[in-house]
């Protein structure tokens, strides 16, 4: 999409709703703090309706529509007040923007309820960059060598893989591209539970591109890929740190507001995982 640049006028009036999602809810309630917090330095007023559920991809994936349907008018319901929705997941969005749309009839208010949300549904970072114009979140950075993973759902349904590198690159981040930083990471929700053989292989071929990096941080958008490779690179040892791009962002402005030693930075030994 275009960058829209709003106003610091637009950006206060704007009514602007966060989308925990299920990962984030009870995996990463981090990065979900993480995002509100940074919007919010940036003069964002961020609401969090307390009847959001599911986005219902898990019940859609295997199959089971009408489930997903129901799930998605609850969705459509609860976030319908806002101009804007905001979540810390590219996955999510996807099934937001890409699949809501075709849950219902063609031509029904339903489908067009489901294509205006769509529209109005953001990962965080291109919400960020792209929609309220801002690369630099007064975040500092320097000193971190970070690598990150383009999560397949983000990349290739939401676009996202410019604003998350022009975030990092605004806060002086050294962001280190890997071999294979476009290849799944064999999460896939219910594949990894369904094929957890291939799934955890998956992972772990991807473990030599991030090694190679020498970054001590690798980040993305998804909880679920982080899951994933925090996972492997734990059980193999590593000592790379597996983080959120939120929480290294809000991280980074606190370092900037405290003039403190950056977050992940390098010293006589790797960053913990």
């Amino acid at each position: 999409m275009g960058r829209v640049g709003h106003t610091r006028e637009d950006v206060v009036t704007l009514k602007v709703a966060l989308f925990a999602t299920c990962l984030g809810d009870q995996l990463f309630p981090d990065a979900v703090v993480a995002a509100v917090r940074l919007l919010r330095s940036l003069g964002v007023d961020v609401a969090f309706p307390e009847r959001q559920t599911c986005c219902g991809q898990p019940a859609f994936n295997a199959g089971h529509h009408d489930e997903a349907r129901a799930i998605a008018r609850h969705h459509l319901e609860v976030f319908a007040p806002f101009d804007h929705v905001v979540l810390p997941s590219g996955s999510c969005g996807a099934m937001v923007r890409s699949h809501y749309p075709h849950l219902f009839d063609e031509g029904s208010p339903e489908a067009a309820a489901a294509a205006d949300l769509a529209e109005r549904t953001f990962e965080l970072t291109t919400f960020v960059s792209e929609v309220l114009g801002v690369d630099d979140v007064g975040a500092d950075l320097r000193g971190v060598s970070v690598t990150y993973h383009d999560s397949c759902h983000a990349m290739r349904f939401m676009g996202v893989g410019d604003a998350p590198r022009r975030l990092l690159r605004a806060a002086g981040a050294d962001l280190i591209e890997a071999v294979g930083h476009d290849v799944c990471c064999g999460f896939g929700g219910l594949f990894a539970v369904k094929m957890p053989e291939i799934s955890a292989a998956m992972a772990r071929a991807k473990h030599a591109g991030i090694h190679a990096t020498g970054a001590s941080v690798l980040t993305s958008t998804d909880a679920g890929c982080l899951m994933q490779l925090a996972g492997t690179l734990r059980r193999e040892g590593a000592t790379v740190r597996v983080t959120h791009v939120a929480e290294l962002l809000w991280e980074g402005v606190q370092r900037a507001r405290a003039g403190a030693r950056a977050p992940g930075a390098r010293s006589a030994s790797p960053a913990g995982g």
